[in-house]
């Protein structure tokens, strides 16, 4: 036997005993023979015992790899895990809307990707990667005498680095000899699976380039503006050598250390014969040449849609065992694409305009200078505002160098003076959303105000004070004095609602009152029904997810709902009162087109009586006829059976207006993501900004017949005289 083994299993041994002695000597007279005993069997070891201590660590070992095998992925997995078939979103017509890909990346074949990439990689990560078999054992011992002689080296394989990339939790990062066993094993398991040519595509179609490119034909896309297949040999050897550390030979922000390490790999071609001598010498003189552009992913026609639908599609998928990503899994949602367009081009029609008049109000001149006081607000919130203090700067003193700086001015009256909108359309027959815009420009604002933003719906609620009423028994006619009220609230506070006109000290109609959304009516007809009758209606129509505080100023929409919710609610009116979930998806099938589920409509809930609902969309016609939502008739000459409501909240910070045909109920909110920032008091109202938008959506439905301008709601009276559409063409100064 090996001296020198001997020797150090004798040091290891000292080394143990020295120290478990304090032990030994704190325990029994049994206990200390025991260990007196063990002693001097350790100190003058047998050759039998040493033999059976050195055979027992290899079987451990593979009994301790044995054990980590049910925590590597299964044959199964990695079989799903190649294919790269993200689910795709289509609308009712069967238009793309989106595809669900995990990263920015596009799947190439290996036959589409230059030969240079391939020979440059071998010949830099893994030379003998066509003779082992998930495993370099020569590199692995090589790489671990270097790691033990404190020259730390990494002796993975190509297939070892596809395992870390294909499955970065089941493996993990940590340099511990768990995770490098499991790298291993994984690796074994994909070797068995693929051939070594998948083994390539695969790899090379999942490693990642920075900025969000995965794989290298976003790669070649991002740093030299061309198709994998197009790269030269200085090209792929850039890409290759960014493989090492992305970060440090990122050939954009660093060159020089990127241009170094693509003539290593050019070293590593010609060392194992890719390159000849003389082709390299001259290979390794030529600049990088590198022509950046970022990549990104188009938007889709639904993005807000999209982005909402996946969270639902994720969890669907896991419940049923399936990967989104990876099984090819075809979407059918409700959406259509000619409304969803439409609705596309009226709001950015109607906030291009607004934009220009928020431009003009918040301005360096006006608005946005340093003696407005809320600007100020602005700057005091800013990451530079804070750094100015912090290095000892005054608030006035701060205040005033970032007031006088143009750029930081620009670019702080920029975000917070840049109109938003949201927009939704539903089919109140069954409930199907058929199009959703939740902001401007997705890129620049992710942010949905379909779903996400609560904003104060304003008069837009007064449709559930007057819905509880007409439940009641009241009636269009009946009528209210119209006057000053005050009324009391929790503790000794008093609620004075008020309306731009003076009150008449007359009774006025319930239907003249919505038509003309007058406050003082409503707030006392709400004294009548009660908030809580009057919240518990709005949640049974559709307000489901927003909190309600039941207090009379709820009549006016003091409480934050969404879009979608009202949206929802109103097209609980537009179904003779009765609730449909909003739905999204009709079926899902698989890449074959075999139907794994159908969605049908939910099951309606009566919320408001039949008879009230019909009531209360025959009284908010008169909104669209002679109301606040007159424009609907004078300006887009709309002729179609409509009702709706316009909204303005306190101080005109949030615009609504909704609008309800029979087969299709849309509204529209538009305002800032700021609340302080507002468009003043003739822009601010619902029926300026926010009504414009919905009628040029419904204008452009009608026109292309995507509804039926003859569909009917039911009973109606016969609506107040209007302007011909003939003779109001002059009202007509817009174009969407």
């Amino acid at each position: 036997m090996n001296r020198r083994y001997v020797s150090l299993l004798r040091e290891h041994c000292a080394r143990w005993l020295t120290r478990i002695r304090p032990l030994a000597a704190t325990g029994s007279t049994k206990a200390r023979l025991v260990f007196h005993s063990a002693l001097r069997r350790l100190r003058h070891p047998t050759r039998r015992g040493v033999a059976l201590t050195l055979a027992a660590v290899p079987v451990l070992f593979l009994l301790y790899v044995l054990a980590l095998v049910p925590f590597t992925p299964g044959i199964g997995d990695i079989r799903r895990a190649r294919a790269d078939r993200p689910a795709l979103i289509l609308s009712a017509d069967g238009k793309l809307l989106a595809a669900f890909k995990p990263v920015n990346r596009e799947w190439v074949s290996l036959k589409q990707i230059s030969p240079y990439m391939v020979d440059a990689l071998i010949a830099t990560e893994d030379r003998r990667f066509y003779a082992h078999h998930g495993i370099d054992w020569k590199r692995t011992a090589s790489a671990a005498l270097h790691t033990f002689s404190g020259d730390r080296q990494g002796g993975s394989t190509i297939t070892q680095q596809l395992a870390r990339n294909l499955y970065p939790d089941e493996i993990g990062r940590a340099p511990t000899l768990t995770r490098k066993l499991k790298e291993a094993i994984t690796a074994f398991k994909i070797e068995a699976v693929y051939s070594k040519d998948q083994i390539l595509e695969t790899y090379l179609n999942t490693v990642p380039f920075l900025y969000n490119a995965y794989g290298v034909e976003m790669a070649a896309r991002t740093y030299f503006r061309k198709s994998a297949d197009q790269l030269d040999i200085l090209e792929s050897a850039t890409l290759v050598g960014m493989l090492k550390a992305n970060s440090a030979y990122n050939p954009v922000l660093n060159p020089e250390r990127a241009l170094q390490r693509r003539n290593t790999v050019l070293g590593q071609m010609n060392k194992y014969g890719k390159l000849k001598p003389a082709a390299y010498n001259w290979l390794t003189r030529q600049p990088l040449n590198v022509d950046f552009e970022l990549q990104t992913t188009a938007p889709g026609a639904a993005p807000h849609f999209a982005a909402q639908l996946r969270k639902w599609l994720i969890a669907w998928a896991d419940r049923n065992g399936y990967n989104i990503y990876a099984d090819g899994l075809v979407v059918r949602t409700t959406i259509d694409s000619r409304l969803q367009a439409m609705a596309t081009q009226a709001l950015n029609w109607q906030t291009n305009q607004l934009q220009w008049i928020a431009d003009d109000a918040w301005n360096e001149r006006t608005g946005c200078w340093p003696g407005n006081e809320l600007f100020q607000t602005f700057i005091r919130q800013t990451p530079d505002y804070r750094a100015a203090r912090d290095a000892g700067q005054s608030d006035q003193a701060a205040l005033r160098k970032l007031g006088t700086n143009p750029t930081f001015v620009r670019a702080l009256c920029r975000s917070k003076t840049q109109i938003q909108a949201g927009f939704v359309a539903i089919d109140p027959r069954n409930g199907d959303i058929k199009a959703w815009v939740g902001s401007r420009d997705f890129s620049d604002e992710p942010f949905d105000h379909v779903q996400q933003a609560r904003r104060q719906p304003g008069s837009t609620f007064k449709p559930f004070v007057y819905g509880a009423a007409f439940a009641d028994g009241a009636r269009p006619s009946d009528t209210i004095v119209d006057r000053n009220v005050a009324i009391p609230l929790s503790g000794h506070a008093i609620w004075r609602p008020t309306d731009a006109e003076p009150p008449t000290g007359r009774p006025m109609t319930l239907r003249d009152a919505l038509a003309y959304s007058r406050n003082r009516v409503t707030a006392q007809l709400m004294q009548k029904e009660g908030p809580e009758k009057v919240a518990r209606l709005a949640r049974a129509m559709g307000v489901r997810e927003s909190p309600l505080e039941a207090v009379p100023s709820l009549a006016l929409g003091t409480s934050p709902v969404t879009l979608k919710e009202m949206v929802s609610a109103y097209s609980t009116i537009a179904n003779r009162g009765a609730y449909l979930e909003p739905r999204m998806v009709t079926r899902i099938e698989d890449h074959d087109g075999k139907t794994l589920a159908e969605f049908a409509s939910a099951s309606p809930q009566q919320a408001l009586p039949a008879g009230a609902a019909r009531t209360l969309a025959d009284a908010m016609r008169d909104v669209v006829n002679r109301g606040t939502g007159a424009g609907i008739r004078t300006r887009f000459g709309i002729r179609a059976d409509v009702a709706g409501k316009t909204g303005t909240s306190q101080d005109n910070t949030d615009s609504w207006f909704i609008l309800m045909h029979p087969q299709l109920v849309a509204g529209a909110w538009v305002g800032f993501d700021d609340g302080r920032v507002t468009l003043g008091n003739y822009w601010g109202e619902g029926a300026h900004s926010a009504l414009p938008m919905v009628g040029a959506f419904y204008d452009m439905a009608l026109r292309a017949r995507a509804i039926d301008a003859r569909a009917q709601f039911g009973p109606e009276t016969q609506p107040a005289r209007t302007v011909h559409p003939r003779r109001q063409r002059h009202f007509l100064f817009w174009r969407y």
